[in-house]
């Protein structure tokens, strides 16, 4: 065996079964880190020997270190969704602000459940946030094991709040969207975009990352060329209000329908504020994402087929699209009443054969 010091670091060389091999410790190269650099090349020695993967040596980093360098891997990760980026960094303020210099490798089981019950005690959060919560922690943790500041994922001991009851749905009643576009029509941009997601029911953000040349008004076609899945990028058919919205919207020197003088990546969340306080002005309680849902309960009130609606919404599944579906009282009362005249049908036709017979 036999140490040797290289940039400061002691690291190792030790021929095994007629082949070289060698690594780094980590390790200063100090007097007194000697013995322990030692056992680690006898470790990596005798790991080898068992026929077993060497495994490298765990870097200590404090949480708070770690989730900045974490976040900027995130943002990059997620540039085409800036609000998934934007949900992370918010889940993050509250972990740092609990986890703080605790070394990534130590934190366990056990301090994630009093994370959990800080956020619910302290913070008030209800089950839908704590979910985001600890699936961003646990998305955090994944990439720490990459980058060998942990061997484990301690999110995967603690037991995650089902989503059974989280999803929030609103669709827009008629009265509702009067109101909001009398409001936003002093807003071209927000008008513009709750028209089209009405109208054609892309996420907010497949319509202002979008460039002019994705839009084909000869054909009537929009393309949404990125997304996160193959069902995610497809064409969409325009409406005859879509048309003219785009039309519009294609006049002038910028590139982009929805054009910023900042990050265009940031422009959905500046939308989403200005959507946030109009709707306090007027009364109103959803969110941007609501006109996409409206937009699926109408088409499937219309008698859209969850195949088809799927494929506009860029699902790839067909229970993804149900959570979007939500037919009103008055819909289903209709429906019921057209059921229930075909059975009546059937009868007086049967009862009408029997009676000839």
């Amino acid at each position: 065996m036999s140490l040797r010091e290289r940039n400061g670091t002691w690291h190792f060389r030790f021929k095994l079964d007629g082949r070289e091999y060698s690594g780094t410790t980590d390790l200063d190269a100090t007097q007194r880190n000697v013995s322990e650099a030692q056992a680690i090349e006898a470790e990596h020695r005798k790991e080898m020997l068992e026929g077993r993967r060497p495994s490298r040596r765990i870097q200590v980093r404090e949480f708070s270190d770690a989730s900045k360098e974490f976040l900027e891997w995130a943002e990059v990760e997620h540039r085409d969704h800036p609000n998934t980026y934007k949900r992370v960094a918010t889940s993050f303020a509250s972990a740092t602000a609990f986890f703080g210099r605790e070394p990534v490798s130590l934190i366990d089981g056990g301090r994630i459940e009093a994370y959990k019950t800080r956020r619910v005690k302290e913070h008030k959060v209800r089950d839908v946030t704590l979910r985001h919560d600890l699936h961003n922690l646990s998305k955090f943790f994944e990439y720490a094991k990459k980058q060998h500041w942990t061997r484990e994922n301690p999110v995967r001991d603690v037991t995650i709040p089902s989503d059974k009851d989280a999803v929030r749905i609103h669709v827009l009643t008629p009265a509702e969207e009067k109101l909001y576009f009398a409001h936003a029509s002093r807003h071209r941009d927000l008008y513009d975009l709750g028209r089209l997601m009405l109208n054609q029911g892309p996420r907010p953000d497949e319509i202002t990352l979008q460039p002019k040349c994705h839009v084909d008004l000869d054909r009537g076609l929009f393309h949404i060329r990125q997304g996160k899945t193959p069902a995610a990028r497809r064409t969409l058919n325009l409406t005859s209000e879509s048309r003219l919205i785009l039309a519009r919207r294609m006049a002038g020197p910028s590139p982009w329908l929805f054009p910023s003088k900042r990050n265009p990546g940031r422009h959905i969340t500046r939308l989403n504020n200005a959507h946030d306080g109009m709707c306090a002005k007027a009364g109103l309680n959803f969110v941007l994402y609501d006109f996409r849902h409206t937009f699926a309960t109408r088409m499937a009130e219309a008698g859209t087929d969850l195949a088809t609606l799927a494929a506009i919404l860029g699902h790839s599944s067909l229970r993804q699209v149900l959570k979007y579906v939500h037919p009103t009282a008055e819909h289903q009362r209709t429906a019921m009443l057209r059921y229930d005249n075909k059975l009546r049908a059937a009868a007086r036709k049967e009862s009408a054969r029997m009676g000839r017979a």
